[in-house]
């Protein structure tokens, strides 16, 4: 098939498809007349790269993850990177709830403003008390995530 075709039926534009054969990951060799002629198993490929992709995988991994040949799967390296993949987005989820409960921390220090204090007196007021280490810094297990989905707020300093 062609290369429109093969747009058509994955919903890439023939730019993107070049792309994807300028980093590597689709090998159509050229015919005689300098036309290419994609193979039906393109379809599929193309579509667990771009999935890949939506998953979070670079192009390299994602290069390390497909076989020379759409046939030859290395199962067990297969699970293993996508095991791996899966840790990342664990550490990921992790360093993004510790930044959201600092954030949090830091937006209710900031709305505790005392009376009769302006917004650069109270600046300099919370800055100090980060300064000093006084703002809550919570250290958060893995387990602890889930409790910070978007909408439910945690307590700073409770455990």
């Amino acid at each position: 098939m062609k290369i429109g075709e093969l747009a058509r039926r994955t919903g890439l534009a023939a730019s993107r498809i070049r792309f994807y054969e300028d980093a590597g990951l689709l090998q159509v060799p050229r015919q005689p007349n300098g036309y290419r002629d994609y193979p039906e198993q393109a379809v599929l490929l193309l579509e667990l790269i771009t999935g890949a992709q939506r998953a979070g995988f670079s192009l390299e991994e994602i290069r390390a993850l497909l076989p020379p040949d759409m046939g030859r799967w290395q199962h067990d390296a297969l699970i293993t990177m996508l095991q791996q993949k899966v840790a990342d987005i664990e550490a990921l989820q992790l360093r993004l709830a510790q930044s959201r409960v600092h954030l949090v921390a830091l937006i209710e220090d900031i709305q505790a403003r005392p009376d009769g204090i302006d917004c650069a007196a109270n600046s300099r007021r919370v800055l100090d008390r980060v300064n000093r280490g006084e703002l809550a810094r919570p250290t958060l297990a893995a387990g602890d995530v889930a409790m910070l989905r978007p909408g439910r707020r945690r307590r700073v300093g409770s455990g």
